[in-house]
């Protein structure tokens, strides 16, 4: 196998890769579950390489993702469900309903901000599509939420039910009553803590980080965003205890808390001046 710009190599080693036998142990173990993980991580990476602005780790990143489309479609081919061709031309076959402006009108008279109507109209009648073609037992109640996309990250998608909610009054009109009920779930946290049930405390947590969602929503905060920023600086703190100890010829094994709080602060003074 040599490198290549032709998709159709990658199909051959991702296919060389689950091969019985002669193919790699861990991939030929691997199923649509165990690997969506890796496919949300992926697209992560994407996102980090955008956000930095590093074009070359992009490049990289936007291969790994496509590894994990082209790996679930190798799962579903051995199925004999659909392969990479299909998904190709799913894809290419939405993508011109969607753009009738672009692809069937030979004029284009489509005005930008009529784009988005249209878009949004076939989305619809896609989805109607889809939901005739299930059986009656498995077509979902047609609830004000079902829009909203099923696998987002936790953090967007709780924006975006409470968004959805929000249309039909079905919110605060002040932050300050959000955070009211921040201090309500924290309670509510304690009270489990005291019972010392991991149950319920995964539940009041779960609660917990809605109402932190919701907050940021109020504020014009993006949770998502507003948490990586916070990873970032968390990380450039913890980097100043770690050079800090160093520099005393120490490690953090040997250090206290007291002594890595202190050095925490004195990091966050030094992001001040």
């Amino acid at each position: 196998m040599t490198p290549s710009r032709d998709i159709s190599r990658l199909i051959e080693i991702m296919a060389a890769l689950r091969t019985p036998v002669t193919g790699c142990p861990w991939d030929l173990e691997q199923d649509f579950s165990t690997i969506a993980p890796y496919t949300i991580e992926e697209a992560y990476e994407v996102v980090d390489a955008i956000t930095r602005g590093d074009l070359d780790d992009l490049r990289e990143e936007l291969g790994d993702l496509l590894l994990q489309v082209v790996f679930h479609a190798q799962m579903a081919s051995e199925q004999n469900a659909f392969d990479f061709g299909d998904v190709v031309e799913a894809i290419t076959r939405k993508m011109i309903r969607r753009h009738p402006h672009v692809f069937a009108d030979p004029d284009g008279n489509v005005a930008p901000h009529h784009v988005k109507e249209v878009w949004d109209r076939i989305k619809a009648e896609e989805k109607a599509e889809r939901a005739a073609r299930r059986p009656p037992e498995d077509v979902p109640h047609n609830s004000l939420l079902s829009g909203v996309k099923a696998g987002q990250p936790a953090l967007t998608r709780a924006m975006e039910l409470q968004r959805k909610a929000s249309t039909v009054g079905f919110d605060w009109n002040d932050p300050r009553a959000v955070l009211q009920k921040i201090r309500e779930e924290a309670d509510e946290i304690e009270a489990a803590l005291d019972r010392n049930d991991k149950q319920e405390l995964a539940e009041e947590t779960g609660d917990l980080m809605f109402a932190l969602v919701n907050l940021a929503r109020h504020v014009d905060a993006d949770p998502e965003a507003a948490l990586r920023a916070t990873n970032a600086k968390f990380e450039r703190r913890f980097a100043f205890i770690e050079k800090a100890l160093e520099a005393q010829g120490r490690t953090l094994e040997h250090a206290s808390l007291a002594e890595m709080d202190a050095l925490w602060n004195a990091a966050k003074r030094e992001e001040i001046r």
